[in-house]
């Protein structure tokens, strides 16, 4: 039995006080006065021909099928099987599927797969390349303009959520990445607390602060330098692209197992890699390449087999700890998905078939009356 629920995330926004004496750098004066201006049009990509662009993106992306969900959940199955019904190609949704040679620990669809349902946005660029989402948005838009002109039906299939997002409701992209300054965040954490940094953005972005976990070390440096360098906060540009779609006008399905049974779905999808060839998948790469590029490197699996090619640690404790990062992997991604609107929700069964959940999705969509 399928069951559907809606979730709205609720935003609350913090005060801060602005007479403490917590600063950060920017990279000029006019940097910070332009927190009280006006963005200057074209800075940024934020010029009516970007914002035209952007919504035309948004038009083209919301009339496409979606199924999403945690990790080891059986998007793929059932994402074939849906594709066959709706006569749709596949486009990837998965930011690890877009690198050469990074099968096994991304559980990339088989040769088979691919066969059977022509697959879009995977294997397109090597591990040591970055590719950034609106590199992703870009390949996706081409790639459902040429599904729709041979008459085919678009379905994305993939757990990765900021891609999701950047599809259903634009994208900021923001400056560059600018390795320096990360690298000297990176050293000042080494003799203070993350919280210290945490307190850094409260005083420049505390929408961004009030969002993000102390912890939460990538994503508070990541606003801190677009504050750095752009002189607003990252909250700020976010905002303007971030206009949900009722769930009804769109058709986002986000398939959802009890706890347990995702924890054990996990475990078996881990020793399975470990036993299909990741630790050689992981040498091979390395030997080619020696290291991963920023992105790929972030991959549940390569860092840790990494280590245990390094000798870090024994083969039991890298599947261990593999694990341990998966299950975590899946919880964030099942928090994504909870707080964007657009996603319902479709509760599965241990003994769930894939053909019958692909037909009761159309029926939903069907029951929500004339659509793309």
């Amino acid at each position: 039995m399928i069951r559907l629920t809606r979730r709205i995330a609720l935003l609350r926004v913090s005060s801060y006080d602005q007479g403490t004496g917590l600063t950060i750098a920017c990279d000029s004066k006019s940097a910070i006065d332009a927190m009280n201006q006006e963005q200057n049009p074209g800075e940024l990509g934020d010029s009516k021909e970007a914002v035209v662009n952007a919504e035309e993106t948004r038009r083209k992306a919301l009339a496409c099928w979606y199924l999403t969900g945690a990790t080891a959940g059986g998007k793929t199955r059932i994402g074939l099987e849906l594709a066959r019904l709706l006569d749709a190609e596949i486009i990837s949704l998965d930011s690890m599927a877009i690198y050469r040679g990074m099968d096994i620990g991304t559980a990339k669809p088989s040769a088979e797969h691919q066969q059977r349902v022509p697959h879009h946005l995977i294997d397109i660029v090597d591990p040591v390349e970055s590719f950034s989402v609106s590199q992703y948005l870009s390949r996706a838009v081409q790639a459902i303009d040429e599904i729709r002109g041979r008459g085919k039906q678009v379905l994305f299939v993939g757990g990765t959520a900021l891609y999701l997002k950047a599809l259903l409701r634009g994208l900021f992209d923001g400056p560059p990445a600018d390795w320096d300054f990360r690298e000297q965040i990176e050293q000042e954490l080494a003799h203070v607390e993350s919280a210290k940094l945490h307190e850094r953005l409260q005083m420049v972005d505390p929408v961004s602060a009030h969002k993000l976990h102390p912890n939460d070390r990538r994503r508070i440096i990541r606003a801190l330098e677009v504050y750095r360098s752009t002189g607003k906060p990252i909250s700020h540009w976010q905002m303007e692209f971030d206009q949900a779609t009722a769930p009804c006008q769109c058709k986002v399905f986000t398939i959802r197992h009890a706890r347990d049974i995702l924890h054990e779905r996990i475990e078996t999808r881990v020793d399975w890699m470990f036993e299909h060839g990741l630790v050689q998948e992981v040498e091979s790469l390395l030997e080619r390449w020696k290291t991963l590029g920023h992105t790929a490197a972030q991959a549940v699996g390569y860092r840790e087999v990494a280590q245990y090619l390094g000798g870090e640690m024994e083969m039991d404790e890298t599947i261990e700890r593999v694990r341990v990062r998966t299950r975590r992997f899946a919880r964030h991604q099942e928090t994504w998905f909870r707080g964007m609107e657009e996603c319902r929700m479709i509760d599965l069964a241990a003994d769930y078939d894939e053909s019958k959940t692909a037909q009761a999705l159309l029926e939903i969509v069907a029951s929500d009356g004339p659509g793309d």
